[in-house]
């Protein structure tokens, strides 16, 4: 893939675009989909580009949700780190892709395809931009969160720069993995920005990326808690008694295979003995031996009876 020209994502006509697709096409139709909650507005007051966005993943509402829910002043050029080698395979996947989220592609490991352009998202940050990022990788299957890689944490660090830390809370429900379109009835969603942080003095990039996990979990559980919904120990509860259900399912299985009902086995045909052919002559005692009947020994006399009888 060629070098990106940077100034895609900060531009004028691109911007305008932009501001067509998400404000006029998508923020309409995700905000009728589903009924929006914001928190933690207040945070965003102090907050300048550039910095780095991260949320929890668990649905395809995430992105539009986090685009529509933040101020046009941050959100105007915020770009959105994606899976090169899914939203860039081909062009009718990257072109909405970089239309409504200014996206960018990023490699994954553990992808043949490797679509991407390593560090990017450092020469974006360089030139002002915000940056979008999921740092579980990829949407949650199950609602529960994954760990957080440390690309985010390291791109703090490196760049000097702040880490808005979202919450994500009801997607999963409203929209879940597999899912086209949100689910009916207008499903709540809540939105949580938390405060700003950066990496504290001596703080390396896997620990700074630890505690912002720890952060969004709590978010999202204090959220979650207050409005009735699961939360991330009801999410993993769930994973592990589906874990349970399915492993005691192959047990039985493996179990049936194994034991076997014992079958009768194959008839015998008996048949009766039939007589030796001809004269049947009994033994006789060879000549010269006198053969006589044994008889019954002598009784013996018991000592208990003896002494019975004196």
């Amino acid at each position: 893939m060629s070098e990106p020209k940077l100034n895609r994502y900060t531009s004028a006509a691109p911007g305008t675009a932009r501001f067509v697709a998400q404000h006029l096409i998508m923020k309409p139709y995700i905000w009728s989909a589903v009924t929006v909650h914001e928190h933690g507005v207040r945070n965003l007051e102090a907050l300048k580009p550039p910095f780095v966005v991260i949320a929890n993943h668990s649905s395809h509402l995430d992105a539009p949700l986090i685009y529509g829910a933040l101020p046009r002043r941050l959100s105007k050029n915020l770009a959105a780190a994606t899976a090169g080698d899914y939203f860039f395979s081909n062009w009718y996947k990257a072109l909405p892709t970089a239309l409504f989220f200014n996206s960018f592609p990023v490699q994954r490991q553990g992808h043949a395809n490797r679509t991407g352009h390593r560090g990017l998202a450092a020469r974006l940050v360089n030139e002002g931009v915000p940056i979008l990022i999921f740092p579980e990788g990829t949407r949650s299957r199950t609602g529960a969160m994954a760990n957080f890689t440390p690309g985010a944490a390291a791109l703090s660090i490196s760049r000097n720069v702040p880490v808005l830390p979202i919450a994500l809370v009801g997607a999963y429900a409203a929209m879940p993995y597999g899912a086209n379109v949100p689910v009916p009835g207008r499903p709540h969603v809540h939105v949580v920005f938390g405060r700003p942080l950066r990496a504290a003095p001596g703080e390396i990039a896997h620990q700074f990326s630890e505690r912002l996990h720890r952060y969004v979990v709590e978010m999202h559980d204090t959220t979650a808690r207050a409005y009735g919904m699961p939360t991330q120990a009801d999410f993993a509860r769930a994973v592990a008694l589906r874990s349970a259900a399915a492993q005691a399912e192959r047990d039985a299985a493996s179990a049936a295979r194994e034991v076997r009902p014992l079958e009768p086995p194959a008839p015998v045909e008996f048949r009766p003995l039939e007589q030796p052919a001809g004269e049947v002559t009994p033994l006789e005692p060879p000549e010269g031996m006198d053969v006589q009947p044994l008889e019954p020994p002598d009784p013996i006399e018991s000592p208990v009876d003896g002494a019975a009888r004196r």
